[in-house]
């Protein structure tokens, strides 16, 4: 079958699908998030994801994987069936305005799944889409299709409990094509991409409406004032969990000079190794060969890294992450870039000023309009820091990876698509929701007038500059 007939064929049963739950209520709605939340999160579903997840993929670690699918879909879970997450029928009555909102669904979601996160970031899409009665036609990455392949079937399952339509989450048949997934976001009613940004760049340019996120190059400072055992914990845990598989894991610090050298003991504490400028330049020749970061650094074990570096102290063997230290940003300091790995890009500065300086200029080569984070207990820095930066998320005192997508201690949402704001060319400079995959009808009533007179309006700007 050409591909053009095989994804129509696709679409259409999604259409189907769709049509098939137009009628569903808001409890039928829920009952069938719940059911994609079960597929992922039972414990032996999530063991099996993981495991196939690490034999197709190579990337991260196989206990990470089971929290991580199993902490998100529960989180998302939590978040979509709070009695405000309404996705059916009257969604809002505003009796001042005469409005009233009606949600109905967008349709057939083409939704592309990255590699580093193929099973949680399908359940997690999957629930968000459906809440909304809409149904979901996935796009892997070639290198994760097995593990969302699983994924669908495990979700399958579960629909065939509630006599729910298979067709409202389906996956584009082995071996994904980029042909496959174009015509795909072609024939969709919206695309959602995570992944690379060439593929959010192709889900912009398909002619569909797109939802894209952008990529993650966390900076983080270290201020004077930071508890420096707590920020160490936090950033440790962070950095090393699922081998920074997550575009939120920290990739750079930025630490005062007043605790500088501290700051780095707090964080040797916690397994981290300090490499020397002869260390740093191996692990650079291998870390970016070719100009371009490696497939062979990106998400695996400190053992793994150390070992492709050659380095040959033994303790490198047993660090749980590694530090360079770096001053400089852009293409002749690759450092100051993604590593989605568990290396730690380590700044000195001396004035707030110079370290909103360095961030700023971190996220202009890499990582732009995503998130920063800042350790301190001088809430006008983090005001300081928020007002000077171009993202969507600053993170305070937390440890970024787990709280940037949502988190049981802050009031994110939970998700795996994060949006960066027209900084990183995204449509949506938020976490991603099920709001996200919502049309809106407005019943609009009449109300009294609400006229102003002329004066209201330019009474003030008469009185400064005349008429």
């Amino acid at each position: 079958m050409m591909v053009a007939e095989s994804v129509a064929s696709l679409v259409s049963r999604a259409r189907a699908a769709c049509a098939a739950v137009g009628s569903y209520t808001q409890e039928q709605a829920n009952d069938l998030v719940a059911a994609v939340a079960w597929a992922g999160y039972k414990r032996e579903h999530a063991e099996r994801l993981a495991r196939v997840a690490m034999e197709e993929t190579r990337l991260g670690r196989y206990e990470d994987k089971i929290e991580k699918i199993r902490r998100k879909t529960f989180g998302t879970l939590r978040d979509l069936l709070d009695p405000g997450a309404v996705s059916v029928g009257v969604i809002s009555e505003q009796h001042g305005t005469g409005l009233t909102l009606i949600a109905k669904p967008v349709g057939v979601v083409a939704a592309l799944c990255p590699s580093t996160n193929p099973a949680d970031t399908l359940v997690n899409k999957a629930m968000m889409i459906v809440k909304g009665r809409n149904a979901a036609v996935f796009a892997p990455s070639p290198k994760g299709a097995k593990t969302c392949a699983l994924a669908v079937e495990l979700i399958h399952a579960e629909m065939d409990k509630l006599g729910a339509p298979r067709d409202l989450v389906q996956i584009l048949p082995q071996p994904v094509t980029r042909e496959q997934t174009a015509e795909l976001m072609r024939e969709s009613d919206l695309v959602a991409a995570t992944g690379s940004q060439s593929n959010v760049r192709a889900a912009y340019r398909s002619g569909t409406p797109a939802i894209g996120v952008g990529a993650g190059n966390v900076p983080v400072i270290v201020d004077a004032t930071a508890d420096l055992a707590d920020a160490a914990g936090k950033i440790k845990r962070s950095k090393v969990f699922d081998y920074a598989t997550s575009c939120s894991s920290e990739n750079a610090l930025l630490i005062d000079a007043a605790v500088y050298n501290e700051a780095l003991e707090a964080l040797r504490r916690e397994g981290g190794y300090l490499l020397s400028a002869e260390q740093k330049l191996r692990l650079q020749e291998v870390m970016f060969a070719g100009d371009r970061l490696s497939p062979s650094i990106v998400a695996q074990s400190p053992a793994s890294v150390a070992a492709a570096a050659g380095l040959s102290d033994p303790r490198a063997f047993s660090a749980e992450f590694f530090m360079v230290e770096e001053e400089g940003v852009g293409p002749d300091f690759p450092f100051s870039g993604e590593k989605l790995s568990v290396v730690l890009t380590v700044y000195r500065y001396r004035s707030f000023g110079e370290a909103l300086r360095t961030m700023r200029a971190i996220l202009d080569y890499s990582g732009a309009g995503h998130s920063c984070g800042i350790h301190t207990k001088d809430e006008r820095r983090v005001e300081e820091l928020a007002r000077a930066m171009n993202v969507v998320r600053v993170i305070v005192n937390q440890a970024h990876c787990f709280a940037n997508g949502g988190s049981f201690d802050n009031g994110l949402g939970f998700t795996l698509s994060m949006g960066c704001g027209s900084w990183a060319k995204n449509s949506i400079s938020e976490n991603l929701s099920y709001r996200h995959f919502l049309n809106t009808t407005h019943v609009v009533r009449p109300i009294p007038p609400r006229e102003p007179s002329e004066d209201d309006l330019f009474g003030a700007y008469w009185a400064r500059y005349g008429g």
